[in-house]
């Protein structure tokens, strides 16, 4: 498989991956990720439907995105719009039909599991670097632009979203927080032992 084959299975995996832990995330029912917090904070003052909202919120950082770096949309991209939102709805239908009536020990373990898969996840695909979701891809940018390494990056803007989301009445969980603070260094700590030797093989160059 040579590495242009790698990332594209790397773009693909990624995404599902992303997806169907997110499933599982809500499954825990401790609380949304830190873009969806925003998002629901946002969405709260509209008269919009939750579904039409979120993918005009998508629609307006893309377009901003490919002013930034357009180099950030492709395949993930476009795997993110237009299919991620069914493996998510699959993700979390499954859980709750295998298990209806979690214990808080279950709904932990799915927490922890949850948040490990989707950093996973995340670093096979941004490592991929065949496009990424409107939102990852701000952490990525201020990141290559040398603003703070990427780790710190993705908690600033978790942190923000949290917090701003919050503010604007949405519902913030255990998992959120733990989710705004921890992402970033376990999806770095993927990429660096996993997705990039991956991609570039064991001679694999650090970013």
């Amino acid at each position: 498989m040579n590495e242009k084959q790698r990332r594209i299975v790397m773009t693909i995996a990624g995404v599902l991956i992303s997806g169907f832990s997110v499933g599982i995330f809500n499954f825990s029912v401790f609380g949304m990720d830190p873009f969806q917090v925003f998002a629901h904070g946002v969405w709260k003052h509209t008269t919009l439907g939750y579904g039409t909202f979120y993918m005009i919120v998508n629609l307006v950082m893309l377009v901003g995105i490919f002013f930034i770096d357009r180099s950030k949309i492709g395949l993930g991209t476009m795997i993110n719009i237009f299919l991620l939102g069914y493996v998510v709805e699959f993700s979390s239908w499954l859980w709750q039909y295998l298990m209806p009536d979690p214990t808080f020990v279950i709904r932990s373990i799915a927490l922890a599991i949850g948040i490990l898969l989707i950093s996973f996840g995340s670093a096979l695909y941004f490592t991929g670097d065949l496009g990424v979701s409107t939102y990852d891809a701000v952490a990525l940018v201020m990141s290559e632009r040398k603003i703070a390494k990427f780790q710190y990056c993705r908690i600033g803007t978790d942190l923000i979203c949290t917090l701003t989301g919050f503010l604007l009445g949405a519902t913030v969980g255990i998992g959120t927080v733990i989710t705004a603070f921890f992402m970033g260094p376990i999806i770095a700590f993927f990429n660096r032992k996993v997705a990039v030797p991956f991609r570039y093989g064991k001679a694999g160059k650090l970013q």
